[in-house]
């Protein structure tokens, strides 16, 4: 499922790295990346970026859930977008080509070969996990955190990160799954919190909910309220 962008990029890539610094071509293999996202996806607003794991099949709670949540998004009008891979990114994308918009993929090279699964109305390669965060950042009016590993805790504290210093406006930040993230949260509030690392308003940097209703209000009003505050 590689894009026709890539598959171009393959082919100059041989012939320039053989004249040229291999650092100073990984600039715009770089660039390329960030081009190639940016031309493809601007016109993907509104749409909500899902994190989860890549280690949950079919049938599971949180695989089901997922599923679930991003049709009810994709038929209030919001596209979704992934990491592309399997199990929660699959039951995302799975739920979004299910419902009435785009469902997006953002595939990464990694050693143990992701395969794109095949619930994509539009799908990315990129070699870099920075190019590809930007994506799920930039044209994200929400992020849904599902329960996940090592690369779901980065995307999560990564939003919140941003959201934090003012690097990006306000969006909905959902947890889904009370019982998957209630020791995290407790770990917050008994530790950072009460050390004071963090502060109490810092709680209010995301939600917790296991209704998929719920997420879409959640993410339906946060829209409604970053739209009417750029129209003043």
């Amino acid at each position: 499922m590689k894009s026709l962008n890539n598959k171009r990029l393959e082919l100059i890539d041989e012939e320039i790295k053989k004249y040229t610094d291999p650092d100073l071509w990984s600039v715009f293999r770089i660039m390329s990346e960030f081009v190639e996202g940016f031309d493809m996806l601007r016109f993907l607003h509104p749409a909500v970026s899902f994190f989860g794991s890549s280690a949950l099949p079919e049938g599971s709670k949180y695989y089901e859930l997922a599923r679930v949540i991003s049709r009810k998004l994709s038929d209030a009008g919001f596209s979704v977008i992934t990491g592309g891979g399997p199990s929660i990114m699959e039951a995302a994308n799975r739920g979004a080509f299910e419902g009435t918009s785009k469902s997006v993929g953002l595939n990464i090279e990694i050693p143990s070969e992701q395969v794109p699964n095949k619930y994509q109305d539009l799908s990315l390669e990129f070699r870099y996990f920075f190019a590809r965060k930007v994506m799920f950042v930039k044209y994200a009016s929400a992020f849904v955190i599902m329960p996940g590993g090592f690369g779901t805790l980065d995307e999560l504290f990564e939003s919140m990160t941003l959201i934090q210093t003012e690097k990006i406006i306000h969006f909905p930040v959902v947890l889904v799954g009370s019982e998957y993230w209630g020791g995290l949260i407790d770990w917050i509030i008994s530790s950072p919190i009460k050390t004071g690392t963090l502060s109490k308003k810092d709680l209010s940097l995301f939600s917790l909910t296991d209704d998929p209703d719920e997420v879409v209000r959640i993410i339906k009003e946060g829209y409604e309220k970053v739209r009417r505050s750029r129209a003043i």
